[in-house]
């Protein structure tokens, strides 16, 4: 990995912390007195794409699934210890569960095909 490559690869891994944490803030919005939890969405399109970007750089497993693992990790450490005490993940919630699998089934999914992709 190049001096550049690992640059990135450090964006990357900032970017996987600070859209984790954005979308934990944000996943119990409310419209109206409607449950809005557009961070699923969110989540499912921005992390598969973080885990591509670094498949790009390195075909090691480690390079490429690290946003994945630092994702859920900040996930699930901010999730249950929250800011100020708060707890954002709900265990009984079902835009908890959305939100997880929401991030993590297609990122893992992309890992596969990136790492299933033979080496030039």
């Amino acid at each position: 990995m190049t001096r550049s490559d690992a640059v990135v690869f450090g964006f990357l891994l900032v970017d996987a912390v600070l859209l984790a944490i954005l979308e934990l803030m944000f996943l119990p919005l409310y419209i109206g007195s409607v449950q809005f939890p557009i961070t699923a969405a969110v989540a499912a399109v921005t992390t598969p794409l973080l885990v591509a970007a670094a498949g790009r750089i390195s075909k090691s497993r480690r390079v490429a699934g690290a946003p994945l693992v630092l994702w859920f990790a900040v996930v699930l450490i901010f999730g249950v210890l929250g800011p100020g005490g708060d707890v954002v993940l709900m265990g009984s919630d079902w835009r908890t569960l959305l939100f997880i699998a929401g991030g993590a089934l297609p990122s893992a999914m992309m890992l596969g095909m990136v790492l299933a992709k033979p080496a030039p």
